[in-house]
């Protein structure tokens, strides 16, 4: 797979874009179509308020420090998205989608 099955919403999903992906190169499906197919099966992205990042991160059982860690960002913007100062974006806000829906393990 080209893409790491923890980016999927489950492991039949990543089975079935793989599965288009090789229909797509064959030429059986469009490219809009396999857009639409992308957009199906990836993890969704949605903005988190700092009450659900707080929360994210006590489910994992972890600091707000080790947290961090995992999302190679420093403790000090964990704090500050969990007190409402900032907000996730870009790759940060999809890693805590992903870890959102599958846990720590999906990212280490």
């Amino acid at each position: 797979m080209t893409k790491k099955s923890a980016s999927y919403r489950s492991d039949a999903l990543a089975v079935a874009h793989k599965t288009a992906q090789g229909l797509h190169r064959a030429g059986l499906i469009d490219k809009g179509t396999m857009r639409e197919f992308d957009a199906s099966c990836l993890t969704t992205v949605e903005d988190l308020s700092p009450k659900a990042i707080q929360a994210i991160r006590e489910r994992a059982g972890v600091s707000q420090a080790v947290f961090a860690s995992f999302l190679n960002v420093k403790a000090k913007l964990v704090s500050e998205w969990e007190r409402g100062e900032k907000k996730p974006s870009g790759p940060s806000l999809k890693l805590l989608s992903l870890v959102k829906t599958k846990g720590l393990e999906a990212i280490t």
